[in-house]
């Protein structure tokens, strides 16, 4: 997959970029395409979910449902290529090439591995999983389809993630941006024509929606291999005389594992919420998934945004630049606020627009418009929570960023939505400012300590 040579020639053109180039430039200039790609795939998730909605609120709710372990699946890959991303520009920073080579080819070994796994859990669990939450066969049989084939054909987006985080190692942001928009509008193109059986396909409903989703990412797995094996990049992917070194496997799961373990938790809250909500009707369980993927136009910007700043993190932490880590971090933050405060905003004026998108029952809107605003409370003190997070993984400190995440979603979120629904459903919904504050303001402590400790020393 290309030759040492090549790798050496293209790294002595471009090596100093996340050094010398003026920190606000460059953070816009490495964020944009991964900010634009996010909305694609925000813009795809609501695609997904208004497709489905009408089919049927069951057929919502289902989706809803299996989200939580969509959500995990996702949170292996994105952990595993987070842990890959901050070791490879933590090398470049430090001029250790070969390392950063190893640790890129290593990630495309823990991408296939990762992908058995679910293979495994789609084949075996999916159809126990909903029958724990419902006796309603219609849901438990789509949601059964939906699962097993998002788990059973998640090789593209396991692949293609860890050559996407890879690249993006190297300041390359628009390959990465390419082959997320391939994978999002082919979703969306095929999303209809799947469910509904357009252009002479047979009509899948729920699974046909699935079909969708892993095309989509196989396609855009097949794109980033053709970019790695045809292009010349900083680091080179390589089996030729490869040896399996479980010390990289160590040091990217050093930052990978707690960043699993942190979206997974995601996961453990979402199945918790569900639980909390289905106490009250199955309707409430459909519009948490609602919000989940309206939302997602809202954090995914702010997630694009960690995709520049992180690598320029971790390359200034290797290259011992306090001055310019912090003007990064400094940077990045105001950023997310903005972000944030918008979509907050839009919450608050737009609400019942957002929630017709996805076909809102007389009943979703009575208990959805007070949910999405009570929850927005939440979106800046989360854009700080968001940056401090990637600060911690791209310095190799990704303890931290489980602990917050353990605090917000499982200590503070959970118990909190839990004794608030002993009052009513409305109260619910205050769990998340309630989870936000409290954890951001563990984050500022956290990074306070960390900046004394490490960061002002280099």
């Amino acid at each position: 997959m290309g030759t040492m040579n090549e790798g050496v020639k293209f790294l002595e053109k471009t090596e100093n970029k996340m050094g010398t180039v003026s920190v606000f430039p460059l953070i816009v200039s490495m964020s944009v395409p991964a900010m634009l790609s996010m909305l694609v795939q925000a813009l795809y998730n609501v695609v997904d979910s208004f497709f489905v909605a009408k089919v049927s609120e069951n057929a919502l709710t289902a989706v809803s449902l299996a989200f939580p372990v969509q959500s995990l699946l996702i949170a292996l890959a994105v952990g595993t290529s987070v842990g890959i991303n901050s070791l490879v520009a933590r090398r470049l920073g430090e001029q250790k090439q070969e390392e950063a080579n190893s640790a890129a080819t290593h990630g495309i070994l823990l991408g296939a591995f990762n992908w058995v796994v679910f293979a495994l859990v789609g084949l075996l669990f999916s159809e126990p999983f909903f029958r724990s939450f419902t006796a309603n066969q219609e849901i438990v049989t789509m949601g059964t389809q939906y699962m097993s084939i998002v788990c059973v054909v998640s090789v593209g987006v396991f692949i293609e993630i860890n050559i996407e985080k890879t690249l993006q190692a190297t300041g390359n942001m628009i390959y990465p941006m390419l082959s997320q928009l391939l994978g999002a509008v082919t979703n969306i193109i095929l999303d209809p024509i799947f469910i509904f059986g357009l252009l002479g396909v047979p009509k899948m409903g729920v699974a046909g929606a699935a079909i969708a989703t892993v095309i989509g990412q196989i396609f855009a797995m097949l794109f980033l291999i053709y970019i790695i094996v045809k292009k010349d990049h900083q680091v080179v992917i390589s089996f030729r005389n490869f040896r399996l070194d479980f010390t990289t496997i160590k040091n990217i799961y050093s930052v990978g594992f707690p960043s699993i373990i942190m979206q997974a938790i995601g996961s453990v809250m979402v199945v918790g919420m569900n639980a909390i909500l289905i106490g009250f009707t199955e309707t409430a369980v459909a519009l948490f998934g609602v919000y989940f993927k309206l939302q997602s136009f809202v954090f995914m910007p702010v997630f694009g945004l960690t995709q520049g700043v992180m690598p320029i993190i971790g390359y200034n932490f290797g290259a011992r630049n306090r001055g310019r880590l912090l003007s990064a971090v400094k940077i990045g933050s105001v950023i997310a606020a903005v972000i944030m405060a918008l979509g907050t905003i839009l919450f608050w004026t737009a609400t019942d627009k957002l929630l017709l998108i996805f076909n809102a029952s007389q009943v979703m809107l009575e208990i959805g418009i007070p949910a999405l605003r009570t929850i927005s409370i939440c979106f800046v003190p989360a854009a700080l929570g968001i940056m401090f997070s990637t600060v911690f993984q791209a310095v190799g400190s990704g303890l931290k960023s489980l602990f917050i995440s353990v605090l917000r979603q499982l200590v503070v979120l959970l118990p909190a939505a839990f004794l608030l629904s002993k009052i009513n459903l409305p109260s619910v919904w205050y769990a998340f400012p309630i989870a936000e504050m409290v954890s951001m303001a563990a984050s500022i402590l956290i990074y306070t300590r960390l900046y004394k400790k490490t960061l002002k020393t280099l």
